[in-house]
């Protein structure tokens, strides 16, 4: 029997048998299903998280309070000396500072390396309400105390309109620049440019001086929706006393190693730190945000792999007692074909090419599944469709071992049987 004759006889009786093949079929899809798209929806949130993150430049770092007990880099001990009576003692600490004003303005102005840009910025208000008039927002936008090298620093531009001055900054004037989500829900952007508009900013009356480009939505939400104002204005009207946030932008990406360490040596200084005292700031690169979050999806994609593992193994138990139901069903079909010269070897073939075909048919199903659900994350977070090809080729290996796996003993079984005792199984 030539291997294309043992190809369509097995699809022939799989066909024959079509209630319990699509069961099995059903099974494996949904496993496979379960692996390829929870896979595909984590490679559309790493190219989010790559998109948001070299938003903000990739050659840029941000200088940020590191708060008390909050553990970084698998280091939480607080540092201990030698008293002079042999005791350990805990060292006077300064993690409970943050980063003063005084502080972030002494690194901007004395910072010099290779014409970077240090920008200062105070306190992320998410639930503010803006209003014109009889207009107002849902409390879902984003205010921002920023200086005059915000704007650069962070990957925004202006659309039209002008950037703050160091005067109005260092006044706290009431003027701001908006996204063009706020800009179009209070104005109609569209229709007209809103310029020295004065608007209300969480019952801070300001005069729109700038209009942000679009740069649409990212991972963290739309980033047309922020307001930028002076961090002094932002700092009188709150009475905030949060930490402030020092980004530098260097030139080059290959600067970026070189100004950290100097920056790093700096502020320690500023900080008044002694040599042996660890740092109480941390200092991070866009990049390294984003390799932190997308390591973190890591563990959803052991997960997927788990769900998926643990299906396809219930669905291969399921396969193999089909096969088995099948090789009962058929002893009579088995006999006659052995009679009629059909060797051992044809017919362990024929079950297992029938219990990969419908392996396979789970595969194509869940694959098509799959990739749509992931897909339609992807459409969420605005990414372009795109298919996992190594997911794709993982998921069709997969089924293939589980068709082959679950036939083996079927196959066996089936190749055993005696001519003349299958002829007369009843």
């Amino acid at each position: 029997m030539h291997f294309t004759e043992t190809i369509l006889l097995a699809a022939k009786t799989v066909k024959g048998n079509k209630l319990r093949a699509t069961i099995t079929i059903a099974i494996i899809a949904f496993g496979i299903m379960a692996l390829i798209g929870i896979l595909t929806a984590i490679q559309a949130m790493e190219v989010k998280l790559n998109e948001s993150f070299s938003s903000l430049g990739s050659n840029s770092f941000s200088i940020n309070y590191r708060t008390k007990g909050i553990k970084f880099n698998g280091n939480n001990r607080r540092p201990v000396t030698e008293s002079k009576r042999g005791a350990l003692k805990d060292k006077k600490s300064n993690l409970n500072k943050p980063i003063s004003l005084a502080q972030a303005t002494m690194l901007k102005q004395t910072y010099g390396y290779q014409d970077a840009v240090l920008s200062i910025a105070l306190a992320f208000s998410n639930n503010r309400v803006f209003s014109y008039g009889n207009i107002k927002t849902n409390p879902n936008y984003t205010s921002i105390g920023v200086d005059e090298n915000y704007v650069q620093v962070s990957g925004f531009s202006i659309a039209y309109g002008r950037n703050f001055t160091a005067d109005e900054v260092n006044r706290g004037d009431n003027v701001c620049i908006i996204g063009t989500d706020l800009a179009d829900k209070l104005f109609n952007e569209s229709t007209y440019k809103p310029l020295d508009k004065l608007i209300s900013v969480g019952g801070i009356p300001c005069k729109i001086i700038g209009v942000l480009k679009s740069k649409g939505s990212g991972l963290f939400g739309s980033k047309d929706k922020y307001c930028f104002i002076p961090y002094n204005l932002e700092r009188r009207f709150s009475g905030t006393t949060d930490s402030y946030t020092i980004a530098v932008q260097v030139p080059d990406l290959s600067l970026m190693q070189p100004a950290t360490g100097q920056a790093e040596g700096q502020f320690r200084s500023i900080r008044q730190l002694q040599p042996d005292d660890d740092n109480n700031f941390e200092i991070e690169s866009s990049d390294s945000l984003a390799k932190s979050a997308i390591n973190s999806l890591g563990f959803i994609s052991i997960a997927a792999a788990a769900i998926g593992f643990i299906t396809l193994f219930g669905a291969a138990v399921g396969l193999m007692n089909i096969m088995l139901v099948a090789v009962t069903e058929r002893t009579k079909e088995v006999g006659l074909s052995k009679a009629l010269g059909a060797r051992k070897n044809d017919i362990r073939n024929m079950f297992i090419v029938e219990s990969v075909i419908i392996s396979l048919f789970g595969a194509f199903f869940g694959i098509i599944l799959g990739v749509g659900i992931g897909n339609l994350v992807g459409n969420a977070l605005g990414t372009a469709f795109f298919i996992p090809w190594g997911a794709v080729l993982m998921g069709i290996i997969v089924c293939t071992i589980t068709g082959i796996l679950a036939g083996i003993f079927p196959a066996l079984k089936a190749a055993k049987l005696q001519p003349i005792e299958a002829l007369r199984y009843e």
